[in-house]
């Protein structure tokens, strides 16, 4: 089988160097802007070439979209436009949007979204990994929209990579993660920043920063040009949950300001169910 990857980054690289390894696939066709992104993609086999849009469309069997969401949105009907019995599929974040998009296609039984759920806060074809996505979720949407030799391809494709496959609704899937996973980002931003503003010795943070703080500030060095278009995509429910962490931390800093510490062990306690569930 051959697949085109359209985007060569973390995401990208690392689904063609992982079914390229399971033998899932026997060539991979780059197609991606940045120059560098090719040549560095070449050189480390994740492609075994690099050709325009329309090409490698062409010359492919499977067709990944692993661009950032708001390109993704963009290119979707043009992709659609081009192939004949090729299939489609996306690696976003956000699921609704690129799903309506596909909605008023005609070929829309061509295109899976899916979201798999995995990622570092790495970018570019260097930062690809060829055991990513091992044990990990994927999200398969709106499968009713889907030709049903399309789905069966990409959930093959996914339980290949060792993954098991979550089905959901588009419109659910945004606010689920922007539960789990975009509230994540926004307050490692967020935390980075308070501690860029506040502790002006650049060597007492790198000093004195245990694993606590370098893990929870981990996700600040994901590249803005991925997250911001996620953030415009699913504001509203980005939204929701941030006012939510904000009304949590407000119960925090009353209960240091009030020296309420009987709720403070409350809330740290409440806090601790997620053991329940993140074992």
């Amino acid at each position: 089988m051959r697949l085109a990857v359209i985007g060569i980054g973390l995401m990208g690289g690392s689904l063609a160097l992982s079914l390229k390894k399971k033998g899932f696939v026997s060539n991979v066709i780059g197609v991606d802007n940045n120059l560098d992104h090719q040549t560095e993609a070449l050189r480390l086999g994740i492609v075994d070439e690099i050709r325009s849009l329309e090409d490698a469309i062409k010359l492919s069997d499977i067709i990944a979209i692993a661009t950032p969401v708001n390109i993704a949105e963009k290119l979707l009907p043009s992709v659609l436009d081009l192939v004949d019995q090729q299939i489609v599929f996306d690696l976003g974040s956000t699921k609704e949007a690129v799903a309506q998009i596909a909605s008023a296609h005609a070929k829309k039984g061509r295109f899976v979204p899916t979201h798999p759920m995995w990622g570092t806060e790495f970018s570019g074809p260097s930062a690809a990994q060829s055991d990513a996505f091992e044990n990990k979720a994927t999200v398969i949407c709106n499968k009713e929209q889907v030709d049903a030799d399309a789905l069966l391809t990409v959930e093959r494709l996914y339980k290949t990579l060792g993954m098991h496959i979550v089905s959901m609704n588009a419109t659910k899937h945004d606010i689920h993660v922007a539960y789990v996973s975009h509230i994540s980002h926004i307050t490692s931003f967020a935390l980075a920043n308070t501690v860029l503003e506040k502790e002006k010795e650049s060597d007492n943070i790198f000093e004195l920063a245990s694993g606590g703080f370098d893990s929870t500030v981990r996700l600040a060095k994901s590249n803005a040009a991925t997250w911001v278009p996620i953030f415009m995509q699913n504001k509203e429910n980005v939204l929701d949950v941030l006012n939510e962490h904000i009304s949590q931390l407000r119960k925090f800093k009353s209960c240091l300001e009030k020296e309420n510490f009987e709720y403070l062990s409350d809330l740290i306690e409440n806090a601790n169910g997620i053991k329940r569930i993140l074992k």
